[in-house]
């Protein structure tokens, strides 16, 4: 499988774009997914780190991806419930997601995504419920 012809399916957002979301790898079979993202200076809050909203899209943009390309993009997903746990302070630059399909039923999937500075000290980690949606349902 490759990644670009799965995901070829579906444009890329413009928050995806704006967040700067690059896959790196992607494992159709463990449902694992790893992505670069690009925090920028503007995302900044006050103390000079990553405002905790752009780390939790991130989050979500890891995920996300993930149930496409366990479904082989088959499937789209809606997140329905989003925890967040924010472990360290963020600074601007490259951030990398990993995420996982814990469990993936017929309609509801449960996926979980860590963000790791390119050092790999963790960042925020974050699980999510997702409504998933066949493709045909989403297009049609």
């Amino acid at each position: 499988m490759s990644i670009p012809t799965v995901l070829d399916r579906f444009p890329t957002p413009p928050c995806a774009i704006l967040l700067g979301l690059d896959i790196l790898e992607a494992d159709r079979e463990t449902g694992r997914v790893k992505i670069a993202f690009t925090a920028k200076p503007d995302f900044c809050n006050a103390s000079g780190h990553i405002q905790g909203g752009f780390l939790a899209a991130m989050l979500d943009d890891c995920m996300g991806p993930a149930i496409l390309i366990a479904t082989d993009a088959q499937a789209f997903p809606s997140t329905i419930d989003l925890n967040v746990q924010f472990l360290a302070p963020a600074k601007p630059g490259r951030i990398i997601g990993t995420a996982r399909v814990i469990q993936r039923g017929k309609t509801i999937g449960f996926v979980e995504a860590q963000l790791e500075d390119e050092d790999g000290k963790p960042l925020a980690r974050g699980t999510a419920s997702v409504r998933i949606t066949t493709l045909e349902k989403v297009v049609g």
